[in-house]
């Protein structure tokens, strides 16, 4: 059923680029990747089976989809560029396990589409995708607010978000986007990808990140999670000024409000000198249910 040579090859790569005359779009922020061991290597940090269901986000030429047809049970897959979808139809022919839409995943319906497109819908979902470098964090920020529980979300990134995704508390990284995605999943990042294997090659390097659901339990609950985030981002309005002067920004600067605030924070063994990076999760969490039971949140 494999075809020879790969998709993934840069010889193939060219050649399909010419053949239907593709030239990648910067509003789409197309970069196809041209190593197979890379390709391959994605796969396998996914930990795709053939019991796994995988929905693949922006397929390209299908390089990668080729590779997840081959491990997965099946494969749905998204291009947002219809100029691609007959290019996908012909190349992916021979795989009969995988469905390619054109759809925009910003868009999707994913639960619907999970129960109209794969055989099994009670299979593991995955998620793999070579994501576009502009459109990283609200992609990523739609599949955690979607209702599905998926097995593993598998994503190529732009290196520097990927650190900003892992980061450690305490680190320049370390964010608003770190907190949100540590609050339903564990990141870890598989390995690297040198900006060379691309076509056309982008300015900076890649790197593989693995989504898993959280292992740890939260030590509290958000009273409001939209609210939490909402709060989280306004503390991280300014990163060099301290945690003090954020919340200012956030709640306000009345003699009242201050004295509210401060009272929270000592209860809570917080310093209002601190900056928002040094903050763990569970910190977050417990001084925005206290500001909001002061009524302040």
């Amino acid at each position: 059923m494999s075809q020879s040579p790969e998709i993934g090859s840069r010889t193939r790569t060219r050649a399909i680029m010419e053949k239907y005359g593709i030239h990648t779009k910067k509003s789409f922020g197309q970069n196809f990747l041209t190593d197979l061991n890379v390709l391959n290597n994605i796969v396998t940090a996914a930990n795709i089976t053939k019991d796994d269901n995988v929905i693949e986000i922006g397929p390209g030429i299908g390089a990668l989809t080729e590779q997840l047809a081959q491990a997965a049970g099946e494969v749905l897959a998204l291009e947002i560029d219809a100029d691609l979808i007959p290019v996908l139809d012909e190349v992916l022919a021979p795989y009969d396990n995988v469905t390619v839409l054109n759809q925009d995943v910003l868009e999707a319906n994913l639960p619907a589409l999970i129960q109209e497109q794969f055989t099994d819908p009670t299979k593991p979902v995955k998620v793999v995708a070579n994501l576009p470098y502009y459109i990283t964090s609200p992609i990523l920020m739609n599949l955690l607010a979607s209702p599905v529980d998926w097995a593993a979300i598998c994503v190529m990134m732009q290196k520097e978000v990927a650190q900003r995704l892992t980061a450690a508390p305490g680190t320049k990284q370390y964010g608003a986007l770190t907190l949100a995605i540590e609050y339903q999943m564990d990141a870890k990042i598989a390995f690297d990808v040198s900006r060379r294997v691309f076509v056309p090659s982008p300015n900076v390097d890649s790197a593989i990140v693995v989504l898993t659901s959280r292992k740890q339990q939260l030590a509290v609950q958000p009273f409001d999670k939209q609210k939490l985030f909402g709060f989280i981002r306004g503390c991280f309005a300014h990163r060099r000024k301290s945690l003090w002067n954020n919340l200012q920004g956030v709640i306000g600067k009345q003699p009242a409000t201050k004295d509210k605030m401060a009272a929270v924070l000592d209860e809570l063994g917080i310093s209002p000198q601190i900056r928002p990076e040094r903050l763990t999760l569970d910190q977050f969490i417990a001084l925005a249910n206290a500001l909001h039971a002061a009524e302040l949140l």
